[in-house]
């Protein structure tokens, strides 16, 4: 029996308002969309409880759920030059930071995994809401700060210095894009039905793609803060050709970080097998 109402999250960043802001008005679906707008970290904990069907996760988690979740071929963030970043007040070497307490964006960000992946030997870091970390580095609360979304088009006007780019890192290290984040589905879904969402985001995609000015006031309402000009570098940073399909080089680089994380102890190996990870688009 297929479900009349689907439970979907998603964060209020502007790349995932902009995405999905035509899946979420339509009509003609044979289901309705339960919503719910959360911070990612927010997300990676509900989906751990098994509370959604549909959700923007961290790739830093969902090696941790493939048992039950699946991969889109759609919706992810994913590229090169949007990686997070190392911020403090000063220059801090790779060596000396493993003595420094460090706040991160939650405990199964893909911005946590990328750090600890960087710089194993880390002792102390404290978990906080993404938007509270510049602050904390500012007030001494913290020394530094794994940093992401706008932040990282905003923190020299804060006063703050770039300690190293994880995004960078990553790629001169696997020569890949950055999995980043993507959208999963709970795998006891009707397969008709996880194609059809599926489908539905990258049309709605392609539809923010083709007309930006429809989404704008659904992105602002939910961009708190963040001036248009933000908006738009973080959906042009955000939103790519990975967003629409992963692809073949998208696929491979989502497996390299689970590969990295479970070789270094950070997750387990990935059981479900290669051809089970991904719906993909093809």
């Amino acid at each position: 029996m297929e479900p009349t109402e689907i439970s979907l999250g998603i964060s209020p960043c502007p790349n995932d308002t902009f995405a999905f802001y035509h899946l979420l008005n339509r009509k003609d679906l044979p289901f309705k969309f339960r919503l719910v707008i959360a911070d990612v970290e927010q997300l990676n904990t509900m989906v751990l409880s098994g509370l959604l069907d549909v959700s923007k996760v961290s790739y830093g988690l969902a090696a941790k759920v493939l048992d039950r979740y699946l991969i889109l071929d759609t919706g992810s963030a994913l590229g090169r030059g949007c990686g997070p970043l190392i911020l403090a007040r000063e220059q801090i070497s790779k060596r000396q930071l493993k003595n420094c307490v460090v706040a991160i964006p939650g405990v199964n960000t893909t911005a946590t995994l990328l750090l600890r992946l960087y710089q194993p030997d880390i002792e102390k870091m404290e978990p906080m809401l993404f938007s509270r970390i510049p602050q904390a580095i500012l007030d001494r609360d913290v020394d530094a700060g794994c940093v992401i979304h706008e932040t990282r088009f905003t923190y020299q006007d804060m006063g703050l210095v770039c300690i190293d780019d994880l995004g960078l890192w990553w790629e001169n290290k696997t020569h890949m894009p950055l999995p980043l984040g993507g959208i999963i589905a709970r795998r006891s879904l009707p397969l008709n039905v996880i194609k059809e969402i599926q489908m539905g985001i990258r049309e709605s995609i392609e539809f923010a793609l083709e007309h930006p000015d429809a989404t704008e006031a659904f992105i602002r309402q939910h961009a708190q803060e963040m001036s248009q000009a933000v908006q738009k570098k973080h959906i042009g940073l955000y939103v790519n050709e990975f967003s629409i399909s992963l692809g073949e080089e998208g696929r491979q680089a989502v497996q390299t970080l689970f590969h990295l994380a479970a070789r270094q102890g950070l997750c387990e190996p990935v059981s479900v097998q290669k051809d089970a990870l991904f719906l993909t688009g093809e």
